[in-house]
This record gives C-alpha cells, sequence and structure tokens, in this order.
C-alpha cells in the first residue's frame, strides 16, 4: 500500500498526496457534532456533488478529471504539477501575468457558460504547470449548478475580492485583465457585469 501524506487540513475536509501513484486524495472529514447518520449522509451527498461537477468541469477546461473509485467520502483525482498562481503570479513578467490572468477569465466564462459555479474563487485555486504552460483550475468543493445570473455574479465578486487581499498592489491590472478574458467567451457578460456592479453598490452602501 502507497503512503499517503497530508498536505492541508481545512474545516471540511484533509487533503493527501500519494506520491508513488501520483494521486490527490480528498477526504471529507466526520463531524463529531452530528448525529451519525446525518453525518454520513451530508458528507455521501456533497462529494458526490463535488465528482458531478469536477467531472463536468474537466470535460470543458484544464481540471482535474475524479477517478471513478466508488468512495463515500473520497474524491481522487490525479496531482497537478505546479505552483498555485497565488504563490507565483508575481514571479513572472508583467505580460505574463496579465496572459495568465486572460486565460483565467476565458476559463471561468466556459463554466458560467455551462452553468457550473466554482463558489470559492481565488488565485489559491488556480495551478499553472511551466512546462504545459497551462493554467488548471481545482477545488470545486464549494461548487453548484445555477443558471442564475447574480451567481456567476457573486463568483467574479469573490475573485475581486481575493485579488484585492493577496494581490493588492496590482489586483485592479489583474481584474481588467480576467474580465477581458471572461468577456470573449461569456454569452451573458453585460448582464453578468451590471449585476456584478449591482453588488458592489450594495456593498459600499451596507459598509457606509
Amino acid at each position: 500500500m502507497s503512503k499517503q501524506e497530508l498536505i492541508q487540513r481545512g474545516a471540511e475536509a484533509k487533503i493527501f498526496l500519494d506520491k508513488e501513484k501520483n494521486l490527490i486524495i480528498k477526504e471529507r472529514i466526520k463531524k463529531g457534532y452530528r448525529i451519525n447518520e446525518i453525518d454520513h449522509k451530508i458528507r455521501k451527498q456533497r462529494t458526490k456533488a463535488e465528482k458531478k461537477i469536477l467531472k463536468k468541469a474537466s470535460e470543458i477546461i484544464n481540471s482535474p478529471k475524479p477517478k471513478e473509485e466508488d468512495e463515500d467520502y473520497k474524491i481522487i483525482i490525479p496531482y497537478i504539477k505546479g505552483k498555485k498562481i497565488s504563490e507565483s503570479l508575481e514571479e513572472f513578467e508583467i505580460e505574463k501575468q496579465k496572459k495568465i490572468m486572460r486565460e483565467i477569465g476565458n476559463k471561468i466564462a466556459k463554466l458560467h457558460n455551462n452553468n457550473i459555479i466554482h463558489g470559492d474563487l481565488t488565485t489559491s485555486n488556480f495551478i499553472f504547470n511551466e512546462e504545459e504552460n497551462k493554467t488548471y483550475t481545482i477545488d470545486f468543493g464549494l461548487g453548484f449548478i445555477s443558471q442564475k445570473i447574480e451567481d456567476k455574479a457573486v463568483d467574479l465578486h469573490l475573485l475581486k475580492q481575493a485579488l484585492e487581499t493577496k494581490h493588492s498592489s496590482n489586483y485592479q491590472v489583474f481584474f481588467e485583465e480576467f474580465l477581458e478574458g471572461y468577456k470573449k467567451e461569456s454569452k451573458d457578460f453585460d448582464k453578468i457585469l451590471q449585476r456584478l456592479k449591482a453588488l458592489e453598490k450594495r456593498g459600499r452602501y451596507k459598509g457606509g
């Protein structure tokens, strides 16, 4: 049996790396405060839903396709070699940084065209593989299916906030480049952008 190394632990799941098989294993954590039967049902349902979204996303963009193993609480996917965009973006020349953000925008638009909402759009959930010169989208743990313009606008709002927090010096440039890539692919760009502006206006009003 190959050894699995714990590489990340969150509130909902533990992430293991199987170096021998070159796989990532995401295991949903049992919640002690829940009745066993309810806990089993919730973890099983959420794992199944995430697998379904991952599978659909992998057919549309560069995203790891889950293995077909019948595991109630585990998702097994290929290990993606590279660095998280959150850690590596500023290492590149500015034009490459812009290109990566346009590519991300293009990918998210393709997901939204197919009504896939990522739900956790931060630069930590994109991996850049230099050898392949490709960006991969990962972690659909908060993802869901929705046709609503509002949900797609919220996805964009989350990314803008993440850019402002993690990449504050260039976040406006990065988001503009993201929107440029998004616009080229999006079927509903004008509606989504309009809703995004309304979301930001509501946020400013509440903040005031």
